[in-house]
């Protein structure tokens, strides 16, 4: 998501989104909003940075049942084709009830600049994040949010990000020990499901950032994502998993498409489609475009579609390609399961407007100040 990529987790993920903090993060299982950032096309992308924790109060579970998927999915599910999107299907997103800018709201009761930060970006839902390599509460702390939006009739926005080597070292470096750490990792984390709808973000900048890999590690990763993807599909067949599109300020629609497939970004037994724009700034109409472009070169089954952050890209990205809290930015459109556009399935605020990317705050925490500019 980069002018390069994009700044995912400069601390576990910039982009603006909730991170959800394990063993050692502060008490057990909370759940920890951490904003993911990207950084325009130019030099090169930034990683998304995840926020601070949201807090979730399930209890640990026993160690879920884990078992390993084998690179090549069998030729019935190779042909199943992608869940139909049914009138009795929940149609509103889930706002998890703790992240930064709520606690920021209820602690600042007289803050001139809570009235527009309330209901401008607290009001609205908002991803929540995996980043931290936890995996003893990893089962209960997604559980925690799943079934919270499943309660309530409303689709979570989840975001598993702990690949190794993600953001090939960079601010948000991080992740799992191993590709056999992060099977494992993955099979917890889809163990905690549930069987409501679900959308899942599939490790941002995990398939556009992937040239910074050699070839046999580049492979080695797209095919632990293609067993995400299928680990989680087959563990809650509602859930609509997204691939890494990068943004439309990035890789040329052909070259992220190719990538994609090797993922298995193409097959309807990993994949929903693809995801765009991350912690990033670019005009949601370029996206659609990008995004269009990349499910046309990647072919696959007529359901895959797209999901675009339109969390902060309301002017369009710096024509400088600044990255990092940028000024003159705005919130984009507000998240929505009904876009109007065909191909494009949600526009979603993966990043939370004023986590910052690490020059208005401290990367992944809520800054006001930046909120407010973003908002008013």
């Amino acid at each position: 998501m980069a002018a390069l990529a994009s700044v995912v987790v400069a601390v576990g993920a910039a982009t603006g989104m909730l991170t959800a903090l394990g063993d050692d993060g502060g008490g057990g299982g909370a759940d920890e909003a951490r904003p993911a950032v990207t950084r325009t096309p130019w030099p090169k992308p930034p990683p998304a940075v995840p926020s601070p924790s949201v807090s979730a109060s399930a209890s640990v579970s026993a160690t879920p049942p884990v078992r390993k998927a084998s690179g090549t999915p069998s030729p019935s599910r190779t042909a199943r084709t992608a869940p139909s999107r049914t009138a009795e299907a929940a149609t509103l997103l889930y706002r998890h009830p703790e992240s930064q800018v709520l606690d920021w709201v209820r602690t600042h009761p007289d803050d001139p600049r809570r009235d527009v930060i309330a209901s401008r970006v607290a009001g609205h839902p908002a991803a929540v994040w995996f980043a931290d390599y936890t995996p003893a509460t990893l089962t209960s702390r997604v559980r925690a949010v799943t079934s919270g939006g499943a309660a309530r009739g409303r689709v979570p926005v989840v975001v598993p990000y702990a690949i190794p080597d993600r953001d090939c070292g960079g601010h948000s470096q991080g992740g799992a020990p191993g590709l056999d750490a992060y099977d494992d990792w993955i099979d917890r984390f889809a163990a905690g499901l549930g069987s409501g709808e679900v959308i899942v973000i599939l490790e941002p900048d995990s398939v556009a950032q992937a040239d910074c890999l050699s070839a046999g590690e580049r492979a080695d990763r797209f095919a632990s994502l293609a067993r995400a993807g299928r680990v989680m599909k087959d563990a809650n067949p509602a859930a609509r998993v997204y691939f890494d599109a990068g943004h439309s300020g990035w890789h040329a629609p052909a070259r992220q498409a190719a990538w994609l497939k090797q993922a298995g970004a193409a097959s309807p037994d990993s994949s929903d489609g693809v995801f765009s724009n991350v912690s990033n700034f670019h005009a949601t109409a370029d996206e659609v475009a990008h995004d269009r472009a990349v499910l046309d070169a990647l072919g696959g089954p007529p359901g895959l579609g797209a999901v675009i952050d339109t969390s902060r890209n309301g002017n369009g990205a710096p024509s400088d390609g600044e990255w990092c809290d940028p000024a003159g930015r705005s919130i984009g459109r507000a998240p929505t399961l009904h876009t109007g556009m065909g191909r494009v399935d949600a526009y979603l605020w993966v990043k939370l407007p004023g986590e910052s990317d690490g020059c208005r705050g401290k990367p992944g925490t809520f800054t006001p100040s930046y909120a407010y500019d973003l908002a008013r």
